[in-house]
């Protein structure tokens, strides 16, 4: 039986443009790559809100098919949350799990918060909050969600660092309490500077003294 396909070889058409088939991503991969463009438009250096239509244009879609995977903008940043949730909380449970010095554990939490704005510009406006300028209010309650995890898991480490005799305990007890706001302080304050600065100021950059006046006895 003939088959109902040209069977014409490749040979034969050797003279002619070649077919190009666009793979259809796997379940899963779309999402994966709009929260990717999402992020690599969030580092303009001019902070300029990304629209929906910006977004389809730089993936070659339409708007419509953005929203076959996320049923609102406000869903796709949550996506870009999730992803700093998951890596800055991933890293610090690895850092609590293999150190034990409770001031090495907060020095090391505040590195990885610096380090991993300075590799992730975009992530830096979204956690900084004018990414999120006129979107959905609860996103940036996710966001200070987001801080009061990340000092209470200070909270820890210095309470550690004051039963190991390793900080001092004030009478009143505020102690833990002041430093670990100093300290994420510090770095909010590292990241906006980045961000004026065209995120050309590395968060990391000049870090030694200041962790020393923030640990100092």
């Amino acid at each position: 039986m003939n088959s109902p396909f040209n069977q014409t070889s490749v040979a034969d058409n050797a003279d002619q443009e070649p077919v190009v088939v666009r793979k259809r991503p796997k379940p899963g991969e779309r999402r994966i790559q709009i929260l990717q463009v999402l992020a690599a438009m969030l580092e303009n250096p001019r902070g300029e809100r990304v629209t929906t239509a910006a977004l389809a244009a730089r993936l070659e879609v339409s708007e419509a098919a953005l929203y076959r995977h996320f049923a609102s903008k406000a869903q796709m940043f949550e996506g870009l949350i999730l992803f700093i949730e998951q890596t800055i909380f991933g890293l610090i449970n690895q850092i609590t799990e293999r150190e034990e010095a409770g001031d090495r554990q907060a020095q090391e939490i505040l590195m990885i918060l610096l380090g991993f704005g300075e590799k992730n510009p975009g992530m830096t406006r979204v956690l900084l909050g004018d990414a999120l300028w006129l979107e959905d209010d609860r996103l940036q309650d996710r966001i200070a969600q987001v801080f009061e995890r990340v000092e209470a898991s200070l909270k820890q480490s210095l309470r550690i660092a004051q039963t190991q005799g390793r900080l001092p305990q004030s009478a009143d007890g505020n102690e833990v309490g002041i430093r670990a706001a100093m300290m994420l302080s510090y770095v909010i304050g590292r990241w906006h500077r980045y961000a004026r600065s065209g995120f050309k100021k590395m968060p990391t950059e000049l870090s030694d003294l200041p962790m020393r006046v923030l640990f100092s006895v």
